[in-house]
């Protein structure tokens, strides 16, 4: 018996085709074995592609699985919002929806209507790690090619995150990002040494009117030279900037834009959100756009 499933590629945190973080997102895949997955995301090749399938408990409305041309991830930000753009476009989708994936269980928001809608995330706020030595910071330096001097000295080097754990590099101003030369080979072996598995290396920007910050992302030991747009890490970058207190509070909320992509001219943008308890970081909501590129079916 042949049976046809929905394969779209969407590139998330943009509306403009052919730039953010391209992904697959494959509708109606329950029947799909975990090896059919792993070959499906290995032929359309982009970091990450996410599959679809049906809820299999009470407490969500959708399940999710993530897989690099390599391996299953716990959790992607920006192919969780090509998905749920896609699935958005459905007469009858929901508003909200509660998306459960080996990472655990988020919410989900559409927020707006064409051309302005978005897909908005909401994660538990990230643990906020620990901070580098003199002498793994100085490796860490060396393989990006970034001088100490560079560095933005409100920010220590710090691993942020569970599971998919970053390390966030704050630097003064957006030439150090321009003029990055990473050492792909020396960064993989540092991830094992250090415990992080990529390198967020960001600026804050308050000069510029329509975002606050802008970044690279490298995560060779996943497979990835430098990733596009990053959602998540965004979110880990809002809960350690809320710890140092570098974002502006409105109530109990903060909100900012990061834009990320440029050195891949395939540019976008993530809208960061955070909830506060008190001075506690009680949630975090990552946003952005999609835009539709292709949609085909395969039939096996």
């Amino acid at each position: 018996m042949t049976r046809k499933i929905q394969v779209h590629q969407v590139d998330a945190f943009t509306r403009e085709p052919f730039t953010g973080n391209p992904t697959g997102v494959v509708l109606n895949a329950d029947a799909l074995t975990e090896a059919q997955m792993l070959a499906i995301a290995r032929e359309l090749n982009n970091a990450e592609t996410a599959f679809i399938l049906s809820p299999d408990g009470a407490d969500h409305t959708v399940r999710a699985r993530f897989f690099t041309p390599r391996s299953e991830a716990g959790f992607v930000g920006h192919a969780t919002v090509a998905a749920q753009y896609v699935l958005s476009r459905r007469h009858d989708a929901p508003r909200r929806q509660q998306q459960k994936s080996k990472a655990g269980i988020v919410d989900i928001e559409v927020r707006g209507t064409e051309p302005d809608r978005r897909i908005a995330i909401r994660r538990n706020p990230p643990p906020v790690g620990r901070e580098l030595n003199d002498r793994e910071r100085l490796a860490v330096l060396d393989a990006l090619a970034l001088a100490s001097e560079s560095l933005d000295s409100r920010i220590p080097l710090r691993i942020v995150g569970a599971g998919g754990t970053r390390l966030l590099i704050g630097v003064r101003g957006p030439e150090p990002l321009k003029h990055l030369k990473p050492d792909l080979a020396r960064l993989t072996t540092l991830s094992a040494q250090i415990g992080a598995a990529g390198y967020f290396v960001f600026t804050l920007t308050p000069g510029a009117p329509d975002h606050l910050t802008e970044s690279r992302m490298f995560c060779p030991a996943l497979g990835i030279a430098e990733d596009p747009v990053s959602g998540n890490a965004h979110g880990l970058l809002g809960a350690y900037l809320a710890q140092l207190q570098l974002l502006t509070r409105s109530g109990e909320r903060a909100h900012f834009t990061g834009i990320q992509g440029h050195s891949l001219h395939r540019p976008g943008r993530v809208d960061v959100e955070l909830e506060f308890s008190g001075e506690t970081v009680a949630g975090v909501w990552i946003s952005g756009q999609a835009v539709s590129i292709f949609e085909t079916e395969i039939v096996f």
